[in-house]
């Protein structure tokens, strides 16, 4: 059997378009989603990287062989694509690659009714998959059963309003936000919602040209964002990346605010409002130390998860729970959407900035203290080196000298051949030193 060029990581199937990601592996998945996804039309959008409109043509065949309606709604956000896919009660399928670079494409599934895939369909779906891209088998579909593909006449205009219905009637007039789209699928209606609000609104990065999207903008660099922050004045900015599902930050003064110090404000903001359910906030591993001691001293309990906003929001759905999120910025309000939202998100920052007549640099500062944490990467196969053993005394000892006021977490990487070490402690210098102390064990390991 030919071996799949991809598998599905925590978000869908991503990599190289048309290397790893060709139009013969997408139109298998679309085979495949085609059997699997329930029934009625499936929904395609994409990002406006250049490989979009190809990969969205071989998804549609593949979807169409297997005698399902195709519905393509073009260049959108995810978060968008999810909202269509909730209100319509049908699947969907987003082509994207999220903040990686124009090179680079995925496809993120949604079952019917917008919401991520659990194990076992994503599981049924991949050995599916696996059998139809190597056996090449013809579809059984003919004649009036084959599946008709279409596009959708207006797949923009009732999410904007319900956008702007999530402030319950407030407007942002006064509000300078300045939006950056990272030339992605937030280009398309970023700045037209914000100023559906009132907000006056500067925009950069909002001109896509197929291959300059996370370019050096967006949520992953949100360098040239603060600068122009500042210059203008601004109240805040917004940083979106490529499809437009997370969010990171800047406050007045220039600084990053990233999906840590974020959620420490809604959570916060939620909870006095009697709108944070269970007093609980869902995180995963990555999320730093401040955040849990500024949730411990508000009255917040924190439940963490393995790191993917997948993981976030099968806890969220298994206890009704009603906010979680990621420190890259991926914030799930699940009784607002079926998945993370980096517009929503942007919008419901404003209303809050707006609300409490303070700045964002002052709210973000006593939301949460940041611990310093170093992330180093050690190439290594975690399935040939015994990571834990390994690391056990060195591990201890660290853990020891850190005591409450600092953090270890080593995990293998889930999409590539290294092992992360992560440290956080209350300075730099002492992260830097028990990281590389870490680091330097598993290196003498694997070699």
């Amino acid at each position: 059997m030919n071996e799949l060029p991809v598998r599905f990581g925590t978000d869908g199937v991503r990599g190289p378009a048309n290397t790893a990601i060709t139009p013969e592996f997408v139109v298998a998945l679309g085979r495949a989603a085609g059997r699997q996804l329930g029934d009625g039309p499936v929904l395609i959008g994409r990002d406006p990287r250049r490989s979009g409109s190809l990969l969205e043509a071989a998804l549609a065949a593949g979807l169409a062989a297997e005698g399902r309606d195709v519905v393509r709604v073009g260049v959108t956000s995810t978060p968008a694509l999810a909202w269509l896919a909730a209100t319509h009660g049908w699947a969907a399928a987003m082509l994207s690659a999220s903040h990686n670079a124009f090179g680079d494409n995925g496809v993120k599934l949604f079952a019917p009714g917008g919401t991520k895939l659990d194990d076992d369909v994503e599981a049924r779906l991949e050995d599916e998959l696996a059998v139809l891209y190597a056996e090449r088998t013809a579809p059984t579909v003919a004649g009036v059963d084959v599946g008709v593909v279409d596009d959708h006449p207006d797949p923009t205009s009732d999410y904007l309003a319900w956008l702007a219905a999530q402030l319950d009637g407030r407007r942002l007039d006064g509000l300078h936000v300045v939006v950056d789209c990272a030339n992605g699928s937030g280009s398309v209606f970023a700045p037209t919602a914000l100023r559906a609000t009132g907000a006056d609104v500067t925009v950069l990065a909002a001109d896509p040209d197929g291959a300059n999207i996370n370019r050096g903008v967006g949520s992953t660099a949100p360098e040239v964002l603060a600068r122009r922050v500042v210059e203008e004045g601004a109240d805040l900015g917004l940083a979106l990346d490529g499809d437009a599902d997370r969010l990171v930050a800047i406050d007045d003064r220039g600084g990053v605010v990233d999906g840590d110090h974020l959620l420490a404000l809604f959570a916060t903001d939620l909870r006095a409002r009697g709108r944070l359910r269970d007093d609980t906030v869902v995180v995963t591993v990555m999320t730093n130390l401040g955040f849990r001691l500024a949730m411990a001293e508000a009255g917040i309990a924190v439940v963490e998860t393995a790191v993917g906003d997948r993981n976030v929001l099968v806890a969220l759905d298994a206890n009704g729970w009603s906010l979680g999120g990621e420190q890259s910025g991926h914030l799930i309000f699940r009784e607002l959407a079926t998945t993370g939202d980096g517009l929503l998100c942007g919008l419901l920052l404003c209303d809050l900035v707006a609300r409490s007549g303070e700045r964002l640099s002052e709210m973000a500062a006593a939301a949460m203290t940041q611990l310093p944490q170093v992330l180093v990467n050690v190439p290594a196969d975690a399935s040939a080196v015994d990571v834990d053993a390994v690391l056990a005394d060195e591990l201890a000892a660290v853990e020891g000298e850190l005591g409450d006021h600092g953090r270890v977490l080593v995990r293998p990487s889930g999409t590539e051949p290294v092992v992360r070490v992560m440290v956080e402690a209350p300075t730099s210098a002492q992260a830097e030193q028990a990281a590389e102390r870490l680091a330097g064990v598993l290196r003498s390991a694997a070699s």
